[in-house]
C-alpha cells in the first residue's frame, strides 16, 4: 500500500524547467483563509446548512413512521391508521423535497459567492506581482494557477464544501436516529470506522503533495509549450524541433508520473471505502434478526434500522468522495494564495520627483545572483533628450532599458527620476512617468475603444480619436464595420502586426509619460511598415525623454547621444558624429550595417522625424 510520490515533498512548487516558481501558501495558510471566508459568508454558509439540515431531519421521519406502521400492523391496527401514517410518510417526503431545492440554491449562491471572491482576490494579487517575478517564474505557472487551479477550486467551491458539509450534518443526525431506534443499532456502524480511518488517514498524509506535485509538473508542461508556440519562428529558424520536443516529451512524462500517483491513492482509497458501504447494512440486518428471533428488538426497530444504515451510506460516500476534490481544491488554493507571498520589488516612499532627469548611478544587475548582467553602469539623461542604445546581443541593453523604465531595481546602485529611486515611486504613478514599450503588442479581448482607454479609462471620445490619429490609425478604425466599437482580439476581428502597434502607440498618447524606454518593438516587422509606424511615432516622442534600445540604426543617427553597451557596461556615449569620428566599437557597426541600412531604410530621417524601431 505504501508508494512515494513523483517528486520529494518540497519540489511542487519548484519548476522543472528551471525557473523561479511563485510560492505555495502553506496549509495553515490555506486553512485560515477558509475560515476567514467562512466568517465573511458566514450567513450565506448557516443557511445553507439549517436548511440542508432540516431536510435530513425532515427525512429522518420516514423510516421510523415505516418501522412504527410494521409494528402496528403485526400487533393489529385500522386502515385509517394505515393511510394516517402513509400520509405523514409522504408529506415528509414532500418537505424534505422542498427544503432540499431551497437548500441547494442557498448552496449555489454560497459557492458562487466563494469563488467569486477568491477569483477577484487572485486578479488583485496578480496585478501587483512584480514583472520581474512574473518573467522569472515564466508564463506557464501563471496561467496554470489562472486556469487550471482556478477551475479545480470551483469545483470544490461549488459542489465539494457545500456536500461535504451537508454530509456531515446529516451522518450525525442519522447517527442520533439511529440510537434512538436502539443503541444497539449504532454498533453496525462504527464497525466500518478502524478501516475507514486508517485508509483515510493514510491517504490524507500522501494526496496533499501529490496534488501540489501535479499542479506543478502541469505548469512546466504549460510553460514548454508555450514558449515553443511563441517562440516558433526562431525555433525554426535554429533547427531547435527535436529539443522542443525532446523538452515536450520530458514535461508529459514529469506529468504522467504526478498524475499516476495521484491514481495511485485514489485506487487504494476508494476500493477499501467502497467495500465498507455493504458491511453495515449486512451487519445490521444479522444482528437485527437474530435480535427479533430472540424477542430483543420489534420488527419496526429492526427495518427502521436498515432504512436508516442505507440512507447513511449515501452521506458517508459523499464525505469521501468529495475528500478527494477537496484535496485537489485545497492544492489548488494554496498554489493562488501562494502568489500573495511574493514580497513586493518597490517600497512607495512618498517622495515627489523633482524634475523628469534620468539617471543611473553604479547601476549593478543579475537575475542569478553572482552571475551579474550589468557591472556598474552610470547614465545621466536631461529631460527631453533621445538616446539611443546599441550594441550586440547579450550586451544588457534590454535588461539596462527595464531598469531605467522601473520593472527591475538595480541589484546595486539606483536609478532616479527628479532624485527619486523609480523602486520608491508608487507603481501608478511609476506608468506615469516612465513607460517601457518592446515588441510584444497585445490586443485584448474587447473594443478598439476598449483597448485603447487602457490607461485613461475616462478618455473621452474626442481624446481617443486624437490618439488614433496621432499614430495614423484613425483611418482603418473608422474603416472597421463598427468603428471604435469594433469587437477585436481573439473573438473578435484579427488585426495585423502593424495595426496592433499603433494600438499599443495610441495607448502611450493617453498615458502621456514623460520617458519612454523603447526595446526594438519593430524587430520582426518589415522594414518598409516598420518605418511607416516609425514615422507615426515622431508624433508621440515630441518633447519626450526617449531611450531606444535600436537595431536599425538610422535611430542612432537621428538620436542626440549614442550608448554602446557591450558586456554589460557603456563601452562608448557621444553623439552619432563623434563616436563615427573616434572609430571604436561604433563607428564600426555604423561602418557594416550603412551599406545595407541605405538600401533597407531608403533616405535617411533628420532629426525632426527621430523615431525608434521600439514602436509599440
Amino acid at each position: 500500500m505504501a508508494a512515494t510520490p513523483p517528486n520529494p515533498p518540497s519540489p511542487p512548487a519548484d519548476s522543472a524547467s528551471g525557473r523561479e516558481a511563485l510560492p505555495v501558501a502553506t496549509y495553515p495558510e490555506v486553512r485560515q483563509y477558509a475560515a476567514q471566508i467562512a466568517r465573511t459568508r458566514g450567513r450565506d454558509l448557516v443557511l445553507t446548512v439549517g436548511l440542508f439540515a432540516l431536510a435530513a431531519v425532515a427525512g429522518l421521519f420516514g423510516p421510523r413512521l415505516l418501522g412504527a406502521l410494521i409494528d402496528d400492523v403485526q400487533h393489529g391496527t385500522t386502515a385509517g391508521h394505515v393511510d394516517t401514517i402513509v400520509g405523514l410518510i409522504a408529506l415528509f417526503l414532500i418537505v424534505q423535497t422542498v427544503l432540499t431545492r431551497y437548500a441547494k440554491l442557498a448552496a449555489g449562491k454560497f459557492g458562487e459567492g466563494v469563488l467569486a471572491e477568491l477569483r477577484e482576490n487572485f486578479v488583485a494579487r496578480v496585478l501587483e506581482l512584480p514583472l520581474s517575478v512574473v518573467e522569472r517564474a515564466g508564463s506557464g505557472d501563471l496561467l496554470s494557477r489562472s486556469s487550471r487551479d482556478v477551475d479545480m477550486l470551483s469545483m470544490a467551491a461549488r459542489y465539494a464544501v457545500p456536500t461535504t458539509l451537508v454530509a456531515i450534518v446529516t451522518v450525525l443526525l442519522t447517527m442520533g436516529a439511529l440510537a434512538l431506534v436502539s443503541p444497539w443499532a449504532v454498533l453496525p456502524l462504527l464497525v466500518i470506522v478502524p478501516p475507514i480511518a486508517v485508509v483515510f488517514r493514510w491517504y490524507m498524509k500522501r494526496a496533499p503533495e501529490g496534488y501540489l506535485a501535479e499542479s506543478a509538473r502541469y505548469a512546466d508542461l504549460t510553460d514548454g509549450l508555450a514558449e515553443t508556440v511563441d517562440g516558433a519562428r526562431t525555433v525554426e529558424a535554429l533547427g531547435l524541433q527535436r529539443h522542443r520536443i525532446r523538452r515536450t516529451d520530458e514535461d508529459i512524462s514529469r506529468q504522467f508520473a504526478a498524475e499516476r500517483y495521484t491514481l495511485r491513492l485514489r485506487c487504494v482509497f476508494w476500493p477499501t471505502t467502497e467495500s465498507c458501504y455493504i458491511v453495515p447494512v449486512a451487519l445490521t440486518l444479522l444482528f437485527g434478526g437474530l435480535g427479533y428471533v430472540h424477542g430483543w428488538f420489534t420488527l419496526g426497530q429492526v427495518t427502521a434500522a436498515t432504512l436508516y444504515m442505507q440512507q447513511i451510506m449515501g452521506p458517508i460516500d459523499d464525505m469521501l468522495a468529495w475528500a478527494d476534490q477537496l484535496q485537489v481544491g485545497g492544492a489548488s488554493l494554496a498554489r493562488l494564495l501562494g502568489v500573495a507571498g511574493v514580497p513586493a520589488d518597490r517600497r512607495a516612499s512618498g517622495a515627489q520627483p523633482d524634475g523628469e532627469d534620468l539617471r543611473a548611478t553604479h547601476v549593478r544587475y543579475s537575475y542569478i545572483p553572482g552571475r551579474e548582467v550589468l557591472h556598474g553602469v552610470d547614465l545621466s539623461l536631461r529631460a527631453g533628450e533621445r538616446l539611443a542604445m546599441v550594441g550586440p546581443s547579450g550586451a544588457g541593453k534590454s535588461t539596462l532599458g527595464r531598469l531605467l523604465a522601473g520593472i527591475h531595481g538595480p541589484t546595486v546602485g539606483s536609478v532616479a527620476v527628479g532624485g527619486v529611486p523609480l523602486v520608491e515611486l508608487p507603481l501608478g504613478d511609476l506608468r506615469g512617468q516612465v513607460a517601457l514599450v518592446n515588441q510584444e503588442h497585445h490586443v485584448f479581448n474587447g473594443t478598439v475603444r476598449e483597448n485603447v482607454v487602457l490607461p485613461r479609462p475616462q478618455a473621452s471620445e474626442e481624446q481617443v480619436r486624437d490618439a488614433l490619429a496621432a499614430v495614423d490609425a484613425l483611418t482603418w478604425v473608422d474603416a472597421l464595420p463598427e468603428g471604435m466599437q469594433t469587437a477585436i482580439g481573439a473573438e473578435g476581428q484579427t488585426l495585423s502586426p502593424a495595426q496592433a502597434q499603433q494600438l499599443a502607440l495610441a495607448r502611450l498618447v493617453l498615458a502621456d509619460p514623460h520617458t519612454l524606454v523603447l526595446d526594438e518593438a519593430t524587430s520582426l516587422i518589415d522594414p518598409r511598415a516598420a518605418r511607416h509606424l516609425e514615422r507615426s511615432l515622431a508624433a508621440v516622442l515630441e518633447g519626450r525623454t526617449v531611450i531606444a534600445i535600436a537595431h536599425r540604426l538610422h535611430t542612432a543617427h537621428d538620436a542626440d547621444r549614442v550608448a554602446v553597451v557591450e558586456d554589460g557596461v557603456i563601452a562608448e556615449l557621444g553623439s552619432h558624429e563623434d563616436l563615427v569620428a573616434t572609430g571604436g566599437a561604433y563607428a564600426g557597426l555604423w561602418d557594416s550595417w550603412h551599406g545595407r541600412g541605405a538600401a533597407e531604410q531608403g533616405p535617411s530621417q533628420g532629426p525632426g522625424n527621430f523615431v525608434s524601431p521600439s514602436t509599440p
